[in-house]
């Protein structure tokens, strides 16, 4: 099956998985549903669920068996979308080529729609169906907390803010972009390769590879979207393009160029699939991620 049907497989089993578990939340009132809904649903790639599910494959986990996990994963993001969207942040009106969540709704909105798919994603993680041994869920929920918080995620989205907004450093160089963005972008990439491992019970070898795999694979993640900003057109990539250089954002094209940013972008997918060679023809899907990074469109 050709990469592209592999992830759009992926999108179709997420997106169903999503939908089932924003039905079982009939009480919450229906705004606050309405826009998490909107945040979550009908669009996007799934790339850190379809890395959950991937990763855990190389261990023989079935897709279900992955799905809490996945689903936490995606959760996490979405939320995070929201939030980065606000006026406050980075401005967005549009997203997955729709109005983002406070465009659509309202900034109060939007800020308890985030609230509340992060408090859902360790609800989904924490149940006993997304594992049925509790030092797995244990684990899983350890990892995504790390992954998501001050030291990863938000923290990544604190030195970009930072950057944009007070101008420090007022030189980013290429160990502060590298730090910003292995928070910001990679540690939620990272963790969903990680999360795979968790459930495929990998020793600690196997693990560390995985996690050296999702933390390159964060990096030409980052160095690819940089890339679409810069030359992506908005109607393919869903969102607004050319933002980065006019809000003078830390970026790898930016410190690199064009040119400079497209061979840091080989070199790190070619990192990313050394990092799994142990795994020989069972990682062949993750090897596929990797290269797909180099040629996305949106």
């Amino acid at each position: 099956m050709p990469f592209n049907d592999k992830i759009a497989e992926a999108e179709r089993r997420v997106e169903r998985w999503l939908t089932a578990e924003l039905a079982r939340h009939s009480a919450a009132p229906e705004r606050l549903l309405a826009a998490m809904r909107h945040a979550s649903l009908g669009g996007g790639k799934r790339f850190r669920p379809f890395l959950v599910i991937a990763c855990a494959g190389v261990f023989g986990v079935a897709p279900e068996a992955a799905r809490g996990a996945a689903v936490a994963l995606e959760l996490v993001h979405g939320y995070s979308l929201v939030h980065d969207d606000l006026p406050a942040m980075d401005n967005d009106a549009l997203r997955r080529g729709q109005p983002t969540v406070w465009k659509a709704f309202d900034e109060w909105t939007a800020i308890l729609a985030g609230d509340a798919l992060l408090t859902l994603a360790f609800e989904v993680l924490a149940d006993p169906a997304a594992a049925p041994d509790p030092n797995v869920r244990t684990a899983l929920v350890l990892a995504l907390a790390r992954a998501a918080g001050a030291a990863g995620m938000v923290g990544g989205q604190c030195l970009d803010l930072e950057a944009e907004k007070l101008g420090t450093p007022a030189r980013p160089t290429v160990g502060h972009i590298a730090r910003l963005q292995a928070m910001k972008t990679g540690a939620l990439i990272a963790c969903a390769c990680e999360c795979g491992a968790i459930l495929g019970r990998a020793d600690k070898g196997q693990r560390m590879a995985l996690e050296r795999y999702g933390k390159t694979l964060g990096l030409a993640f980052q160095i690819s979207d940089d890339l679409l900003d810069a030359q992506g057109d908005a109607a393919v990539v869903g969102k607004a393009v050319a933002k980065d250089a006019a809000a003078g954002k830390a970026t790898w094209v930016a410190l690199l160029g064009i040119d400079g940013a497209r061979r840091k972008l080989v070199e790190t997918e070619a990192e990313a699939i050394a990092a799994i060679a142990q795994f020989g023809a069972a990682a062949a899907v993750l090897e596929e991620a990797a290269r797909f990074l180099s040629r996305r469109e949106k």
